[in-house]
């Protein structure tokens, strides 16, 4: 094949070629746009000089080309730890299109923070003893190295879930452990309560994921010397213990005998005040429990934080912005806080963060608050890339599980993703009408293969469990299902959708993020960790 051939082959295939491109107003292409730019096509346009597509290719390539990382063990000074709750791969492209839509564009085309990272992997989710994982199982294999059972926070898979006889010799050191032993500033985030699974798996040590209080422990575990989740987050005792925590979850911190701010009883059996306790614990401490004594906190004064902002989980990133609901720290505030106070050591930091809403929304089968849950990560993102130096600094990006999401049909672009699904032409159907089932009914682009089901309520979310499922399909014609109280259908009717078994995405950058690449297990997360910081060495020794 000729040059000439070979680049109006390449045109096509790419679709690239401008008009003319096939150089019929020449019999050698003098006057096409064969891109060949000499030679027979001498006066033919370049194509790869014209059209945004290929330019935009060329300038990733050259990009990654010339990305240097550094990759000798301990080169890190800091981690951060990003965990989407329920964040599979779908999540992020309804999440990406979303937030371009927001923003007046198509969607399609936009980036969330996160996908900016330069490598990238997959990871395995199942657990031990489970195809499709829980969250207490995947977190633990993230910051262990070790992958255990479904439901047991870092503990091996040696143990029984619920027994607490069985668990003598089964703790795991997590890497929040290891880099206090180092020396390290170390702290924990989370929009979920701070001692559901995924934040509680960084400090605690439990066989059942759900003893967040004394209050949950069942006899056997009382009599055997186990204790509950959050009273193990004021035993950390390594190194400076931990400085920075902040979520939801004040309810197991109280005892039962006590109002909250949001006139809500605590849980505690045992009298114990623990947030008291914190503040007796640690110098310079602090103790916030709304937006507002959240906003006056000052890092170069406080070395200890507490900030539980809700009795539960905090709320939805839709209601915060957008219902009026107020008093909580955004994700993207709560990081920033965070990093300003841990820089401060001199040693570094390993910050944890998890966007715990996602993973509830889904659950409800409510896409729009999941989006913009998950939106609400890439904004945290952005806050933690802006605060820190791919010098120094090892980002991650992750989930630690995926859930029974899709996106199907054949929407034309820039169609609504929360809405029905509306063709382009090009299915022989009239250019934007709606697309509908082999019964006659239109449909959404995005659902769900099991859970609730259709519902349209005024809010939305949790508010789906006050209602049956509803199987089967539903006539949508006349339904907003862009309104964040609409809830796709499902497949499968259930009290609750699923976690999914698929692969999760691993975005990463800075010392160490070399090592994210191809499909792992997912407690490779921790050892390019203790990579990039050398923590395990670190911790050693700092030991007498």
């Amino acid at each position: 094949m000729n040059k000439k051939l070979l680049v109006l082959s390449i045109a096509a295939m790419l679709g690239l070629a401008a008009c003319g491109s096939d150089g019929d107003n020449g019999a050698d292409g003098s006057n096409g746009n064969d891109g060949s730019n000499g030679g027979n096509g001498s006066n033919g346009q370049d194509w790869t000089a014209a059209n945004q597509w290929f330019i935009d290719g060329q300038a990733r390539v050259a990009k990654a080309d010339g990305l240097t990382v550094e990759n000798q063990a301990g080169a890190a000074k800091n981690i951060i730890l990003f965990v989407g709750d329920g964040m599979g791969v779908s999540t992020v492209t309804a999440a990406r299109i979303l937030e371009g839509q927001l923003k007046g564009q198509t969607g399609e085309e936009n980036s969330l923070s996160f996908e900016t990272l330069p490598y990238l992997g997959l990871a395995k989710t199942y657990n031990v003893d489970g195809q499709t994982p829980d969250s207490a199982g995947t977190m633990t294999a993230m910051v262990t190295g070790v992958k255990t059972d479904v439901g047991v926070l870092s503990q091996a898979e040696g143990v029984s879930r619920g027994n607490c006889a069985s668990t003598a010799g089964q703790n795991l050191v997590t890497s929040l452990e290891l880099a206090a032993m180092a020396g390290l500033s170390t702290g924990v985030v989370s929009t979920a309560r701070i001692t559901h699974a995924t934040p509680a798996a960084t400090y605690a040590h439990a066989p059942e994921r759900n003893w967040e209080s004394d209050a949950d422990l069942p006899a056997e575990a009382v009599t055997n010397g186990c204790k509950d989740i959050a009273s193990q987050l004021l035993d950390f005792d390594f190194g400076n213990g931990l400085n920075v925590v902040m979520g939801g979850g004040r309810r197991a911190f109280i005892p039962n005998t006590m109002t909250d701010p949001e006139g809500k009883s605590g849980k505690r059996l045992d009298n114990r005040n623990l947030t008291d306790e914190w503040l007796a614990k640690y110098n310079n401490a602090a103790y916030v429990t709304d937006r507002d004594s959240f906003l006056t906190l000052d890092p170069s004064s406080t070395d200890h934080a507490l900030g539980l902002f809700n009795s539960s989980h905090m709320e939805y990133d839709f209601d915060r912005t957008t219902t009026g609901v107020t008093g909580e720290p955004s994700l993207a505030e709560m990081t920033a806080k965070s990093i300003d106070i841990l820089q401060k050591n001199d040693k570094g930091f390993v910050l944890i963060i998890e966007a715990g809403r996602i993973d509830h929304a889904h659950h409800a089968g409510n896409a729009a608050r999941a989006l913009h849950d998950t939106i609400a990560l890439s904004e945290a993102v952005r806050i933690a890339m802006e605060k820190t130096s791919e010098k120094d600094t090892l980002l991650m990006v992750t989930a630690d599980h995926s859930h029974v999401f899709t996106i199907a049909g054949y929407p034309t672009r820039g169609n609504p993703i929360l809405g029905l699904v509306k063709g382009n032409g090009s299915d022989g159907l009239p250019a934007i009408t709606n697309a509908t089932d082999s019964n006659g009914l239109p449909y959404t682009t995005v659902g769900y293969a099991n859970g609730l089901g259709y519902a349209s309520l005024a809010t939305g979310g949790d508010e789906r469990y006050g209602y049956a499922a509803a199987p089967g399909r539903f006539d949508l014609n006349y339904v907003d299902t862009q309104h964040a109280g609409f809830h796709q259908e499902a497949l499968v009717p259930l009290g609750s959708e699923t976690h999914a078994g698929e692969d999760v995405g691993i975005f990463a950058s800075g010392p160490g993020s070399h090592l994210v690449q191809g499909t792992v297990e997912q407690n490779h997360i921790f050892h390019v960790m203790n990579h990039a910081a050398s923590l395990v060495e670190k911790a050693a020794a700092m030991q007498p």
